[in-house]
């Protein structure tokens, strides 16, 4: 996995204050709209969303590449997979 494919989402979706589950399936949503490979950043708060959500999306089939604390809320790059599921 190099620098840049985490550097440069191709979308971002801020979720804060979005309670689970409508946090997960908005993110969803638009990971499915995405092209096939499309990285995207979700601003997700601490506690439920960023215990439930990074989990939610693997068993869905999506790889989380990077989870960050940026004090106050995290940052999480998933990416689609790039061949349809």
């Amino acid at each position: 996995m190099s620098l840049s494919s985490l550097s440069s989402p191709d979308a971002q979706l801020d979720l804060r204050g979005t309670p689970c589950p409508i946090n997960f399936v908005r993110t969803k949503l638009l990971l499915e709209k995405m092209p096939p490979g499309g990285l995207l950043e979700v601003w997700l708060d601490p506690g439920e969303p960023i215990e439930q959500v990074p989990d939610s999306l693997a068993m869905a089939g999506y790889q989380v590449e990077q989870i960050a604390d940026c004090m106050g809320y995290f940052s999480l790059l998933v990416r689609r997979p790039a061949i349809a599921q």
